[in-house]
């Protein structure tokens, strides 16, 4: 995370993909931060020599995908000034999100439930992969969504596999933070994994999450759930009740036979996921208390679409320390070699 105490002026890129994070970690309308990351793109893809003329005439208003703010960050950056929008923005994400978990937070190595712009995110695996390290992750699982969920751009097999490569090829060059090949895998209706079981043996995480079919009866769901968590293949239950307590489109809890879901998980030894998104909150209190006093595992993670999201794992931290959970039960607190160890068990 960018230092709110010490503010350096920042090239003109620099500051509109700062700003662009500031707003994510706020929780602000997504339409305005990727507003700034795309002006982002357009000056970094500028030939150099109209840049070079730019900076020297001040003309950028006339630019295609640069808006009046972005307009006034790239004038103050290439002035040698920090923005007045960057510097506001610094100032309001001075503050800690919130006000309990920092113990755990500070135990928390890794987080495994990210996406990036090759499915719903908003920026490519380098640029999370380099705010993570910013914020002294060790490692950053990446997880887009799988084929069915064609709403979220979902990755089909090839695709799936050429990520992989890209993300073999970025952690060979670029030691220090770990990037896991991951996916969250849609539970289909049936209770098998959406992608294949060649696919699904190439990665490090697999996160398996409900996505359609949410209402469907208690019965059905439980059976649904316990069979994608039994595949050897499922390594954490994603926001197991799938359910949106706050943003525009409010969703209820899905309804299961929690013990057995969580009995399955026990057994199996999948986690369940501490979904840090605020409108998320997932699993529900009782729920949560339910899998620690039944023996889970846990995995705090933050379902990050963009990189100041990242700082969501705050959030889980919290709940998971009030309630509670023994820091060396949440897998996300391990060396990477015994989360490795551990997720490839299967």
């Amino acid at each position: 995370m960018p230092d709110p105490d010490v503010p350096p002026a920042p090239g003109p890129v620099e500051a509109l993909r700062e700003s662009s994070y500031w707003l994510d970690r706020a929780r602000s309308d997504p339409r305005r931060s990727q507003a700034l990351r795309r002006a982002a793109d357009v000056v970094e893809r500028m030939p150099p020599e109209e840049r070079a003329r730019r900076e020297a005439d001040g003309t950028w208003s006339d630019v295609g995908g640069l808006g009046p703010t972005s307009v006034a960050v790239v004038v103050a950056a290439v002035a040698g000034r920090v923005p007045d929008y960057l510097a506001r923005l610094r100032r309001e994400g001075a503050a800690p999100l919130t006000s309990g978990g920092a113990t755990l937070l500070a135990a928390l190595r890794g987080d495994c439930h990210t996406h990036t712009s090759d499915s719903d995110g908003s920026a490519p695996l380098a640029e999370m992969a380099a705010a993570a390290q910013a914020l002294g992750r060790e490692y950053l699982a990446v997880t887009d969504h799988s084929p069915r969920l064609t709403v979220a751009r979902g990755l089909s097999e090839e695709r799936l596999l050429e990520q992989g490569r890209r993300i073999d090829a970025h952690n060979e060059a670029h030691p220090g933070l770990r990037l896991l090949k991951g996916i969250e895998v849609d539970i289909l209706a049936d209770g098998t994994l959406d992608q294949s079981p060649a696919a699904l043996r190439t990665l490090d995480v697999v996160v398996a999450s409900v996505h359609s079919r949410l209402q469907m009866d208690a019965e059905t769901m439980t059976h649904r759930m316990v069979r994608a968590i039994a595949d050897p293949r499922t390594t954490i239950l994603g926001h197991c009740t799938g359910r949106l307590v706050a943003g525009p489109r409010r969703r209820p809890e899905s309804r299961f036979d929690a013990e057995v879901v969580f009995e399955a998980c026990r057994r199996f030894d999948v986690a369940v996921e501490i979904s840090s998104r605020p409108e998320r909150r997932d699993p529900p209190t009782r729920l949560l208390e339910l899998a620690r006093d039944m023996g889970c595992l846990f995995s705090i993670d933050t379902d990050a679409h963009a990189p100041g999201q990242l700082e969501f794992l705050a959030y889980g931290a919290e709940r998971a320390e009030s309630a509670g959970i023994d820091p060396d039960r949440v897998v996300t607190t391990w060396p990477l070699p015994r989360l490795l160890a551990w997720a490839r068990r299967g």
